[in-house]
């Protein structure tokens, strides 16, 4: 590890401690044997409390997209676990760990059985309280995938920038939108809207909710203002106000 790696990791780490935020890193084995490594965050309600399951971008990991993200949903009294899927890199500034163990990163709908297995490990580590998935580009169209073939396992969906082109193969999102019952949130940026008109109108003609963000950018990263360079405040209000209508808890109005 080079003493630049040692270092961004050490200032990570210290931001977390600062805000409270202390995961715990876990592993679970995919259907397949392949190993898949998360960071599982859990909140002081225990395992009843609600649990995101965070599923990042292409060439990307758990640590790099969502170290900003995490501590605003632990403080909203959430468990999190933030799965690195074996499609994945190094974007954002971290590694993801589970690609380090294979050797190399997949396509993006390889990644299948890793987005399964941590809602099967959720599952089994008696996480009771309602489960949401969240997905970012390619794994936004896994989720709505997952909601597709799990929905009775879900409390709810949220899908930034879902990805339905040409390499993502049979796990196209647009291949799953049709007859999801789960609450789904679906999330882009306005300039990806030229090519993704059709796809909302289809999620919206199946009860999802769907959102534009005029400054967003791709992915999860919409919630970030260093990635963004302008505010998230409204993004951000429209995702606490999905996840709080179906996180199972009362909230004041």
């Amino acid at each position: 590890m080079t003493d630049i790696l040692i270092s961004a990791l050490l200032l990570a780490l210290s931001v977390f401690a600062a805000k409270g935020v202390h995961g715990e890193e876990v592993h679970f084995a995919a259907a397949d044997g392949v190993t898949v490594y998360a960071d599982l965050y859990q909140a002081p309600e225990g395992k009843s409390a609600p649990l995101i399951i965070l599923y990042h971008q292409a060439r990307s990991n758990a640590r790099g997209e969502y170290g900003p993200i995490i501590p605003r949903l632990t403080a909203l009294g959430y468990n999190v676990l933030a799965v690195d899927q074996r499609s994945g890199g190094s974007l954002y500034g971290y590694s993801n760990r589970t690609v380090d163990a294979l050797g190399a990163s997949t396509d993006y709908c390889s990644a299948w059985p890793d987005v399964v297995a941590a809602l099967d490990y959720a599952i089994g580590q008696g996480f009771s309280g309602p489960r949401i998935a969240w997905g970012s580009s390619y794994s936004a169209a896994l989720v709505i995938r997952l909601a597709h073939e799990r929905g009775g396992e879900l409390a709810a969906v949220l899908a930034f920038s879902p990805a339905s082109g040409p390499g993502m193969g049979p796990c196209s999102a647009d291949n799953f939108i049709d007859g999801i019952t789960v609450p789904l949130l679906a999330l882009s940026p306005a300039s990806e809207m030229r090519y993704r008109q059709q796809q909302f109108a289809r999620l919206r003609a199946n009860g999802a909710q769907t959102y534009v963000a005029e400054n967003g950018v791709h992915g999860s990263s919409m919630l970030v203002p260093g990635r963004t360079h302008a505010d998230t405040s409204a993004t951000w209000a429209v995702v606490t106000a999905f996840l709080q209508a179906h996180d199972g808890r009362r909230h004041e109005p």
